[in-house]
């Protein structure tokens, strides 16, 4: 059975986030990536597996290997589907900085 995985339940699990932290920076292997994480090697693929349905990340094949890198394009969506949220609780803490100023000042 296949199911179409959804980048938000692909970013629930905290392997997955340090997976994606970790391919940030620079392209990894399979076996780099499963290096840095106490788990079995199939798990960490099972995880790159999702991640790649996802499109969080692309594969590259360089001759044997297949070096994983992240996908920016579908990272922004993420980025962009999130940014109403933060906006709006930054507006809440301006205001709630606001009211402690005003509530110091008057003491």
């Amino acid at each position: 059975m296949n199911l179409r995985r959804d980048v938000f339940q692909a970013i629930a699990d905290p392997t997955r986030r340090g997976i994606l932290v970790l391919v940030a920076s620079q392209s990894m292997t399979a076996g780099t990536i499963a290096a840095n994480f106490e788990t079995a090697r199939p798990t960490v693929s099972k995880h790159l597996q999702i991640l790649t349905e996802c499109e969080l990340l692309k594969q590259e094949h360089n001759g044997r290997e297949i070096f994983y890198h992240l996908n920016p394009i579908k990272m922004k969506e993420i980025a962009d589907f999130i940014e109403p949220f933060r906006m709006m609780w930054e507006e809440r803490f301006d205001k709630l900085e606001s009211i402690m100023k005003n509530y110091q000042s008057k003491e």
